[in-house]
């Protein structure tokens, strides 16, 4: 990992704006989340926060990855960061009301939304195939910031304030910005208009059966366990009688499971078939056995474990595609699978909450388990012959 990023500058620069751009994200939700909780004072504008945040812009999934394919994809992604900076610069500066704000916050998600396919799609450019699953790794490592931003705003929102914390957010995306200037440029392959690429990536999808498969399992995956972050709320409170701490400690789990899995995989070498169906499954199973835990300890015991098993879809997923895709074709690709996830999520929260509501934490991990291992076994079945 450390050899591939001393002696590859472009792949480096574009890992170091991962990182940055990623730990400003994640400042920016605590203090957008602080915002607009201490204005409206209820959960719904939060909830509506999170929605044009994380669900709207992924519907625009087959038009963001078509920007990739049509663009240089350099111009793409520093676009994007320069984009999502201003807008958070003009939340930092006029603290607008909730209606603006929530506008700002979906331009902004949506430009993310295009940055998203076009860095995955430029990675086959800046890396041999046999650095890719090392490379994806270390991208997924990265990811790391997501963990360090809630820290960093906890410590810097007493002492700067929400605008304060949206400041440093604007200035990671122009570090990020000025960090992809040393990546070399990427010409687009060339597609049609942008509609019509963006319809062309989805017949695409449909006429692939590998790539097909993959798709609907990493769907299939999310939707049945997306509900974890919300029923670990329920499991630490109402299962175990703990309080906000092993909440806390829970959701962390997998994170740090995901640190671990992306600083192993970017060195052991294992089929990516293999490995995308092992993390399907160790995902799944994890929850299952999450909601037959029976303390705290157990269940982030699993749920750590469970990291190591979505680490392992991520690389996997993200080393299969450009091997199996077209150049002209993977940024739609790529647009489509992340905004189907993004949907899928929504869905899983939504279905989980209802069966969390009709019957409890541990009953609903272990039927989003146990749907999740199902999802898993078809996908193994309709890959057997094909990876």
């Amino acid at each position: 990992m450390i050899r591939l990023v001393r002696t590859n500058r472009a792949f480096g620069a574009l890992a170091a704006a991962r990182i940055v751009s990623s730990t400003g994200d994640s400042l920016s939700l605590v203090a957008l989340v602080l915002l607009v909780a201490g204005r409206a004072g209820d959960a719904l504008a939060v909830a509506l926060l999170l929605l044009v945040g994380d669900f709207a812009p992924s519907l625009l999934g087959p038009l963001t990855g078509a920007v990739s394919d049509r663009f240089d994809l350099r111009r793409v992604m520093v676009a994007s960061e320069l984009v999502q900076g201003l807008l958070v610069l003009a939340i930092a500066f006029f603290l607008p009301p909730l209606p603006v704000l929530l506008a700002l916050v979906g331009l902004r998600s949506v430009a993310g939304q295009v940055f998203l396919p076009a860095s995955r799609s430029a990675m086959p450019a800046l890396v041999s195939d046999e650095d890719l699953p090392s490379a994806n790794a270390l991208l997924g490592f990265g990811s790391g910031g997501e963990v360090l931003g809630p820290l960093l705003a906890a410590a810097l929102v007493g002492v700067i304030g929400v605008p304060g914390v949206l400041l440093v957010d604007a200035g990671s995306f122009a570090l990020s910005a000025l960090l992809l200037l040393l990546v070399p440029r990427l010409p687009a392959a060339g597609s049609a208009g942008l509609l019509g690429s963006a319809l062309d990536g989805l017949r695409f999808i449909r006429s692939h059966r590998v790539v097909r498969a993959i798709a609907l399992g990493f769907c299939a995956v999310v939707a049945c366990n997306g509900v974890d972050d919300v029923a670990l709320v329920f499991l630490a409170h109402d299962t175990f009688g703990a309080g906000d701490a092993a909440v806390a400690l829970l959701l962390a789990a997998v994170g740090i499971g995901l640190l671990v899995g992306y600083a192993l995989l970017s060195s052991v070498r294992v089929p990516m078939g293999v490995l995308l169906v092992t993390g399907f499954a160790v995902s799944s199973v994890g929850n299952l056995l999450t909601g037959l835990a029976w303390a705290v300890a157990a269940a982030f015991t699993v749920q750590t474990v469970r990291g190591l098993g979505v680490a392992a879809m991520d690389v996997a997923t993200n080393t299969l595609l450009p091997r199996l895709v077209p150049p002209a074709m993977l940024g739609r690709v790529f647009g489509n699978l992340y905004g189907a996830i993004g949907v899928a999520a929504a869905l899983s929260y939504v279905a989980g909450s209802v069966l969390l509501d009709l019957t409890s934490a541990p009953v609903t991990l272990v039927v989003a388990g146990g749907l999740g291992t199902l999802a898993t076994v078809a996908t193994a079945v309709a890959l057997r012959r094909r990876l």
